[in-house]
This record gives C-alpha cells, sequence and structure tokens, in this order.
C-alpha cells in the first residue's frame, strides 16, 4: 500500500507531543549542521510521503462526507488536519534538497480513492478503515526504513517526527475498526 508515513508526520503535529516532534524535525532540516547528501532512499521517501499526503487529504475529505458515524467524519478531519501540516513541512524540506515533488497522488493511490468514493454506507466505512490501517502499517514501515536507510539527517528527523503521528492515526483507526 501506499506509503502513508506522511499522514503521520501530519498527526503528530495536531498534538502537543506530535507538534514538538515536528518542530524539532523542522529545526534539524534547518540547522546548517544536518546532511545535504541525499541517497535515493531519502528521494524516493520524500516523493512517497508527499504523494501519501495529498492521497491522505483527499481520503479523509471522503471520509468527511461519506462516512457513516462520527467517528469516522472524525477521523477523516484528523487526516485531512494532520496531513496538510506534514506535508508543508515535506515540501519545506524537498525544496531546500532539491528534490522535484509530483503534484498528485499515485495512480494505485487515485484507484484506490476512487473506489472508496464508489462505496457508501458501512461499505464505505469498513473499506476505508481496513484500507487506512493497512496505510498507516506500511508508513511506520516506510520511517523505520529511512531511518535505517536514509543519508540525509534532515529527511531521517521528518521519519523520526511522524512515527507518533501514525502510531496515533492507527490506534484511531483501529478503535473505530473495533468499535470501541
Amino acid at each position: 500500500m501506499v506509503r502513508r508515513l506522511f499522514v503521520l508526520l501530519a498527526l503528530m503535529a495536531a498534538t502537543p507531543v506530535a507538534g514538538g516532534a515536528v518542530a524539532l524535525a523542522a529545526s534539524a532540516a534547518e540547522s546548517p549542521s544536518a546532511s545535504p547528501v541525499l541517497n535515493e532512499q531519502d528521494r524516493t521517501f520524500l516523493v512517497d510521503a508527499h504523494q501519501g499526503n495529498l492521497a491522505e487529504i483527499q481520503a479523509g475529505r471522503l471520509a468527511e462526507k461519506q462516512g457513516t458515524t462520527q467517528a469516522i467524519r472524525d477521523a477523516g478531519t484528523t487526516l485531512v488536519r494532520d496531513h496538510g501540516k506534514l506535508d508543508k513541512d515535506v515540501m519545506r524540506v524537498a525544496d531546500k534538497l532539491g528534490v522535484a515533488l509530483p503534484d498528485k497522488p499515485t495512480k494505485k493511490q487515485q484507484a484506490q480513492l476512487d473506489a472508496f468514493a464508489a462505496k457508501a454506507g458501512t461499505a464505505f466505512d469498513k473499506k476505508w478503515v481496513s484500507a487506512e490501517i493497512a496505510d498507516h502499517r506500511g508508513d511506520l514501515a516506510a520511517g523505520k526504513q529511512e531511518v535505517s536507510d536514509g543519508s540525509s539527517q534532515q529527511v531521517k528527523e521528518l521519519a523520526k517526527g511522524a512515527k507518533p503521528v501514525v502510531q496515533r492515526h492507527l490506534e484511531i483507526l483501529k478503535s473505530i475498526k473495533g468499535g470501541g
């Protein structure tokens, strides 16, 4: 699934603890001692994170409109807000490092968004929550890979800062799926 680590970074920005981590990541990104050297892992992470954020914002808007429960609609609002904040950080770092970012989600992400839009009622809720859980698990794995294999301290700090946000999103989604 789409790497949704970017989503997690955005969630982090929405909470006091998460906000601090994003601020830490932002200051690390602006630090002259931060490594400007990028490897393919760093570039891939930035591109995937940006496209993931774009997709999460759209998915969140769909949940706000089509979700049948307040919990689904609230989760959608959280994704829109947090991924918007996260994407600003990703775009800032990518710009600073000279990494060009696409202007839309991947074809696979767009197909998933189209599939969400075609669903209604509880069928939408179930598909949306299940897909978001899988995506957030993938985001956690992508962040872990960036931290271990990336070469840019700035990009690695983005990944580290995103982890608590992504975990928080995952907890919210699992709570919705479990009915609790």
